[in-house]
């Protein structure tokens, strides 16, 4: 039953940084603030929407993927060297768990900063 509340919550925590990576920015956390001062707009959403396109060359679920399944091997070497019984039970899932959502929103901040980059080669001035 435990395991199932862990894959539970890694399913979660997935869906939750893929709809956030699906359209970089629709929660406006990431969204890059621009000086608009002499932007021609339309150029700009244009600009914008073809950076983002670059920028889903990165894959979430597969990061979020390769995190679980590192942080498990790090929380199966945790488990193999403690002693403590109630330590050694949840060390797999946790890192799993911990290791799939780090990865994932690190994918996600990723896609952000292709964004930026992005952004400012066409010379738009950036300014977070």
């Amino acid at each position: 039953m435990k395991h199932l509340a862990y894959l539970l919550c890694l399913c979660l925590v997935s869906g939750c940084i893929a709809t956030q990576s699906g359209s970089i920015f629709n929660t406006g956390s990431g969204k890059p603030i621009v000086d608009t001062k002499g932007v021609n707009m339309s150029q700009y959403e244009l600009d914008l929407e073809e950076c983002s396109t670059f920028a889903e060359d990165i894959s979430t679920g597969k990061s979020i993927a390769k995190g679980a399944v590192t942080g498990a091997a790090v929380g199966a070497v945790i488990e193999a060297i403690t002693e403590d019984v109630r330590s050694r039970r949840d060390a797999i899932e946790v890192g799993a768990v911990s290791g799939g959502a780090q990865s994932g929103i690190r994918a996600v901040r990723e896609k952000e900063q292709i964004v930026r980059r992005c952004l400012r080669g066409r010379g738009y001035k950036v300014l977070n």
